[in-house]
């Protein structure tokens, strides 16, 4: 006679499999099917499944009170999604992980993790990942081998930084979402992000943000409000995202806007409520979008204007000289040709340069790109 335990042990199973097997829909009968064995340790409860073995194969556990895992029997070379968000997880395999060979979407949010197993590195295919409402304090170095990584959301966590080289590899990244953790400074890496469109970090502890953010030039969409008292500054940069509609740096610290941000002319939508701003001041600020960047665009110009001549050339062209940037102007001794004035070459053979303050070309003449060894807009003369 079967007991008591064994009976409900059984009664447990069966409507897990019921709920799994609604979940995943019907199995078309043309179709090799693999039979697969999910043993979950929660209670001694089991759920078996069968999911096509052509195609994509997707593996829905949400919501199952789950506490851990083993999938020892499971063939997880051939999942493509898997979902294990909304249960009681507090760590993830390492060798579960590593056999994901296929896995190209990884949700875990709202769990109880507190690390990432470094074996998410081994995930090559893996475009998105959704860690987001966990307890997570850091992400494995090791995910900058996720290359293919398209999708990245770990918000509601305990972030205090985030990896270095996380913009030198993930190069793939259009969405990263870190709001609503601790991070304290965002990785100077993050301007190699060139394909990224949407980045979100409002609700941390920001007090600065990387210098170099021009190179963003898909971004579309930033939004660091929320930082509070922590950020009182923006970059220069901000103003050069060329691509930039949305932006939102309300309620913080920010005395003063950078004069560039005049230059945004594609910015729909700026946010800048709850500062106490003094530059734009109040009154433009109420008039809304167009009428700040108008008045940075001014304060911009004016502030060139006012800057002497001498000083100009010698932050522009002087500078380049000197760390030899102008192509295509060495004699065959390796030394500059060409006539000095002043202590400069003569640059008489070059296109003027005209509006330097105008937003058509000051991305031109940020400091980074005038000391670049690779700047296009110095060319050497046609002949």
């Amino acid at each position: 006679m079967m007991g008591y335990e064994q009976m409900n042990q059984i009664t447990v199973t069966t409507a897990m499999m019921k709920n799994f097997n609604n979940q995943m829909g019907p199995i078309r009968s043309h179709k090799k099917t693999t039979r697969r064995t999910v043993a979950t340790i929660n209670g001694g409860a089991a759920v078996t499944a069968a999911t096509a073995g052509e195609g994509d194969s997707r593996l829905n556990l949400t919501g199952m009170s789950l506490a851990s895992l083993s999938a020892s029997s499971i063939d997880l070379a051939s999942i493509s999604k898997l979902d294990l968000s909304n249960n009681n997880i507090q760590q993830i395999p390492e060798s579960l992980v590593a056999r994901m060979l296929n896995l190209w979407e990884l949700d875990l949010h709202s769990n109880q993790l507190k690390t990432l197993p470094n074996s998410i590195g081994c995930l090559s295919k893996l475009k998105v990942l959704n860690v987001s409402g966990n307890n997570l304090q850091c992400l494995p170095e090791t995910i900058k081998d996720c290359k293919s990584l398209e999708e990245l959301n770990a918000n509601f966590n305990e972030l205090t930084s985030l990896p270095e080289t996380i913009g030198f590899e993930l190069t793939n990244l259009t969405k990263l979402s870190v709001n609503s953790n601790k991070l304290v400074l965002l990785p100077s890496s993050l301007s190699h992000l060139t394909s990224l469109r949407v980045l979100d970090a409002r609700l941390n502890c920001l007090v600065m943000l990387p210098d170099d953010l021009e190179n963003l030039v898909n971004l579309q969409v930033l939004n660091v409000s929320q930082n509070f008292h922590h950020l009182k500054a923006l970059p220069y940069s901000v103003g050069l995202l060329m691509s930039l509609v949305e932006l939102d740096v309300s309620y913080n610290g920010i005395m003063v806007l950078p004069d560039s941000i005049g230059c945004l002319r594609r910015v729909q939508k700026l946010s800048i409520e709850g500062n106490p701003l003094v530059s734009p001041p109040l009154e433009v600020v109420e008039q809304g979008v167009e009428a700040v960047k108008q008045y940075m665009s001014e304060k911009m110009t004016e502030s060139y204007k006012k800057t002497p001549m001498k000083k100009k050339l010698r932050g522009a062209i002087g500078t380049v000289v000197k760390f030899r940037t102008f192509h295509g102007l060495r004699s065959s001794s390796g030394r500059i040709t060409g006539d000095r004035v002043g202590g400069f070459i003569n640059v008489s053979d070059y296109r003027q340069i005209n509006g330097i303050a105008s937003p058509r070309h000051v991305s031109h003449f940020n400091p980074l790109r005038l000391l670049s060894p690779v700047s296009s807009y110095f060319s050497p003369p046609r002949h």
